[in-house]
């Protein structure tokens, strides 16, 4: 299924190549022995960290215009001009290792550019823009080029938006020759925590830990009223939190589970809707997050322990939503379950599959002892190679090896231009000071009301992300307009920046871009605009949650103290009865007056006011159990998701 024209103008990609003939090799070393360089810098090595991100962003555009295509149509092997950029991409990497130390040592917008400074770093900037386009689409290089546009010129702009004159060498100076651009906060993360834990979610790929969990989840969910779209859920769940990509996520996990809902006579767009919902949710499940957790630390200087802790309850509450919708669904269409013959016995999954738990139980245990994400990265990834060994079937040898680990920097690519865009934007927001001109926009918008600028929040995240990987999405949202939220309307910072993280993980599905749903259109064959939709009925909880613990800040907190445990059983209860109220009885329409009074019930709960929850409390369990009657009246015949 193709986007419309508009889109796939805005949002196509340049091909992926696969890897064949007398480059196989040559490209397999070279990715190989970089994911190995990429594991000595972040781990052993005292190297810096511009010098860090400077030798990973280099390096890594070497192969990356051979790997991937101009456009979807592009010849399956290698241009003139994909030479040619490739060779540019090599020369800048050469110039700007060995310039490293001159690069650390001189004083920006002091010690003047030189010819040759500016125009690498110009052949580097536009480099960027172009693996950009490539991976992301010609949507985020358009972005990246408004803001450029706007710290060369909006110095004639007059009024609050107009900032003072920046030159082209002022540019370009701060873009390339500091921290605070191309070789930012962004590269640095996409160098080292999203790199090692893409690494330990291949490894683990490779070594065939995805059939494991998703029959774990069949042994959970499968024999139980709508069994596949369940399994779909725990397992894309399971896989997504190592994963951290809700598209990875829909390809790996959706290319068995979708064609198992279909087989078993689910609508295709409900099959794949189940599948991008329940994917997108594992950039919100600790421990990796989507490896925003590990910027939202780089960028808060709050502890990672601390973001992962206060993620745990929001990220339940999301699947908690999918799984009673998820039954609801199935109940009111007599979806089947998997024939008991094809759902394997606990004993039979644990005793071929055990051992993966193992690097599982021990990332989370190393985390919460306080290792480096870095380090816990590497030994998780080192654990599955070991265990892969137990078996003949999953044994890692030389060649998958280096494969797993080539594959890990191919992945990257697409990660690291999106990260490089996003620096690009940063360092013109710092110049121009336009972080702080957004409390202008959002003042003249929203005024003081709260609730108004969290809506613009979620809309402007969610426009920022169209199309982008989550930590590119959530850090430009990070600093555009994290600082309105915190400095300027109050928000507690920890709050603030989960609430943009979800936003930034939603984007994923929301039209009219929905990532995610392109992949699963891909595999089910149905309207991807479609897919979207229902995914995102699937996640209604997703959507509503965000402005709960921003409300309700002891929800991030659930344990801390008896009033924080109260609160954060109101608001599951109030989830509960979000999703009931978005499925419950969904075919009958005289159970709309039920389903708002519910709904509205969950507005009461989530309010402040300790009476209002009460009251909402109270009238949610009458309203609950009225309406648990009138399932008895579901009809059973099936109808179009």
């Amino acid at each position: 299924m193709t986007k419309p024209k508009f889109l796939g103008l805005l949002f196509s990609t340049g091909c992926r190549r696969n890897i064949s003939g007398n480059l196989y090799w040559p490209i397999r070393l070279y990715t190989a022995l970089f994911s190995v360089w990429v594991i000595w810098a972040a781990t052993i090595s005292r190297i810096d960290a511009l010098s860090l991100t400077v030798i990973f962003l280099c390096l890594i555009y070497v192969p990356a215009f051979l790997l991937v295509g101009a456009t979807e149509k592009s010849n399956p092997r290698p241009t003139i001009i994909d030479w040619l950029l490739c060779f540019a991409a090599a020369a800048c990497a050469g110039y700007f290792i060995l310039k490293i130390p001159e690069t650390a040592s001189r004083i920006s917008l002091f010690d003047k550019l030189s010819t040759y400074q500016f125009v690498m770093a110009s052949i580097l900037i536009l480099l960027t823009l172009e693996i950009t386009r490539r991976t992301v689409g010609l949507f985020l290089m358009c972005l990246v080029l408004t803001f450029i546009t706007y710290n060369l010129f909006g110095d004639s702009i007059e009024g609050q938006l107009g900032h003072g004159e920046i030159s082209l060498s002022h540019f370009v100076d701060i873009n390339i020759y500091t921290t605070d651009g191309l070789f930012g906060v962004p590269v640095r993360v996409a160098a080292t925590y999203a790199f090692l834990f893409v690494m330990f979610g291949t490894f683990l790929e490779k070594a065939k830990g995805g059939d494991f969990f998703f029959n774990l989840a069949a042994v959970v969910a499968g024999k139980s009223t709508g069994g596949p779209a369940k399994i779909a859920v725990f397992s894309s769940a399971l896989f997504g939190t190592m994963s951290g990509s809700p598209t990875s996520d829909v390809v790996a996990t959706g290319s068995i589970t979708i064609p198992m809902m279909k087989k078993l006579g689910y609508d295709r767009s409900l099959a794949a809707g189940v599948e991008v919902a329940s994917s997108t949710g594992g950039s919100l499940l600790p421990p990796v997050m989507g490896s925003a957790a590990f910027i939202m630390a780089e960028l808060t200087g709050l502890g990672y322990g601390q973001i992962v802790m206060a993620a745990i309850l929001p990220a339940i509450l999301y699947y908690v939503g999918i799984i009673i919708q998820v039954h609801l669904r199935s109940v009111a269409l007599d979806l089947p379950p998997l024939d008991a013959s094809d759902v394997p016995t606990f004993a039979e999954t644990m005793k071929q599959g055990w051992p993966f738990l193992l690097p599982l139980v021990g990332l989370v245990v190393l985390l919460a002892m306080g290792y480096s994400p870095t380090m816990v990265a590497v030994f998780s990834a080192g654990a599955v190679w070991v265990v892969s060994q137990f078996r003949k079937d999953t044994r890692l040898g030389l060649t998958a090896t280096i494969e797993a680990l080539s594959d890990t920097a191919i992945r990257m690519i697409g990660v690291t231009g999106a990260c490089a865009a996003a620096g690009l934007v940063i360092g013109g927001i710092t110049m121009t000071g336009l972080a702080s001109k957004f409390s202008y926009i959002a003042f003249a918008f929203a005024g003081d009301n709260t609730m108004v600028i969290l809506m613009l929040t979620a809309v402007v995240t969610i426009v920022l992300g169209l199309g982008m990987p989550t930590p590119s999405a959530y850090v430009l949202a990070a600093v555009l307009v994290g600082p309105t939220l915190v400095n300027d309307f109050g928000f507690q910072e920890l709050n603030a920046h989960l609430f943009l993280l979800y936003f930034a993980v939603m984007s994923a599905m929301t039209p009219p871009v929905a990532v995610a749903a392109y992949a699963a259109a891909a595999i089910s064959g149905a309207n991807p605009l479609r897919i979207a939709v229902v995914a995102m009925r699937f996640s209604i909880v997703a959507f509503v949650v965000p402005f709960m613990f921003v409300s309700n800040p002891l929800v991030l907190q659930p344990f801390s103290s008896i009033e924080a445990v109260l609160v954060s059983i109101a608001i599951t209860f109030a989830c509960v009865l979000i999703a009931f109220a978005a499925e419950a009885n969904w075919k009958d329409r005289s159970s709309t007056p039920t389903r708002i009074g519910i709904a509205i019930c969950a507005i009461l709960l989530s309010h402040p006011d300790v009476i209002l929850k009460v009251i909402g409390g109270i009238s949610g369990i009458l309203l609950l159990t009225v309406s648990m009657r009138k399932l008895k009246n579901f009809s059973k015949k099936p109808v179009e998701s």
